[in-house]
């Protein structure tokens, strides 16, 4: 299938001047199809930043929403509307708002693996990848409310010492790496360097060297001398680590289920090949926001942007909605 699909996505693009982005857990053919592969912040970044009509986002839904709330004027299209999230699930807006309103004096921070209604009522919006910035710029005396990953919330608050109010969410994919298991199998590979995405449960980042987002665990294969690496966050990350280090063995850390060691978000991996050409051919399926909700929603997205380019930011002080 590979090439001919992958042929024709590279003629719809160019017919429909259309760009893709691609995130790491995706399929590594849709990765080498795609102009810009990153994690959640660079592709809103980059999202926000392209100049082609149309903008496909091969990963989840709410990736697209951010990249459409930044870049209103642009089409986004997604290859699966049907490719969410646990944590958006986890989330839904009316609890999370009645959540808020029990903490009115407090900043809510939001992991971007939220919905577009949940962003409209957050005060910033975080990633992994710069959510300690984000967090050493609230003003100290303030009130933390965190969501919705409890597991990276708890992380954040244990390294910067301060005390956060954890929505209790979690990523489906990342709570199964199991602690007993990835012991047996550092045992077994002790010149293993063990690599985890803040996502996981505390029992597996304990025995973990490097913990960061995506973008940062690839980065630490890339430059680390070290030939073997145990990975504790999605399988996808792997087609990338791969191309930069071809001499590297790595392991995918265990689940609790015996026997694979294998962990594949499913919401991720609703994007194929042909659904992508199809979304190109028919520019569809198109994600849409009304105005007023997108209004409401880049407030928290901005002070994002603002805060990891290092301009100054305003927080109120008082939750009124």
């Amino acid at each position: 299938m590979g090439y001919d699909v992958a042929a024709e996505i590279q003629r719809l693009k160019k017919e429909k001047n259309a760009v893709i982005l691609a995130h790491y857990y995706e399929d590594g053919d849709i990765q080498d199809v795609a102009d810009y592969v990153g994690d959640s912040f660079y592709l809103a970044k980059m999202g926000q930043e392209v100049q082609q009509d149309v903008i496909l986002l091969a990963g989840v839904v709410f990736m697209a929403e951010s990249v459409k709330i930044l870049n209103p004027t642009k089409t986004v299209l997604v290859p699966d509307l049907e490719a969410s999230c646990s944590l958006v699930k986890g989330a839904p807006y009316d609890q999370y708002l009645a959540w808020r309103r029990q903490h009115p004096d407090g900043v809510a921070v939001t992991y971007i693996n939220s919905s577009a209604e949940v962003k409209s009522i957050s005060d910033v919006i975080i990633t992994s990848s710069n959510a300690q910035q984000i967090v050493e710029s609230i003003p100290k005396d303030r009130k933390i409310l965190f969501g919705p990953d409890q597991h990276l919330g708890r992380w954040l608050s244990k390294k910067l010492g301060r005390e956060f109010e954890l929505w209790q969410g979690a990523c489906e994919v990342h709570v199964l790496f199991n602690a007993k298991r990835l012991h047996e199998l550092i045992v077994q590979h002790p010149d293993a360097i063990v690599i985890a995405h803040p996502e996981c449960d505390d029992s597996v980042l304990a025995h973990a060297q490097v913990i960061g987002s995506t973008s940062r665990l690839l980065e630490e294969v890339q430059k680390n001398p070290a030939k073997k690496f145990i990975v504790a966050t999605e399988a996808g990350i792997f087609h990338q680590m791969q191309k930069l280090r071809p001499d590297v063995e790595l392991i995918q850390a265990p689940v609790l289920d015996s026997g694979c060691l294998c962990n594949n978000c499913p919401y991720m991996k609703m994007n194929t090949m042909d659904k992508i050409k199809h979304a190109l051919e028919t520019l569809k399926p198109q994600v849409g926001l009304s105005e007023d909700l997108r209004l409401k929603a880049k407030t928290s997205l901005d002070r994002m942007m603002d805060i990891t380019s290092g301009k100054p930011v305003t927080w109120p002080s008082q939750f009124s909605i």
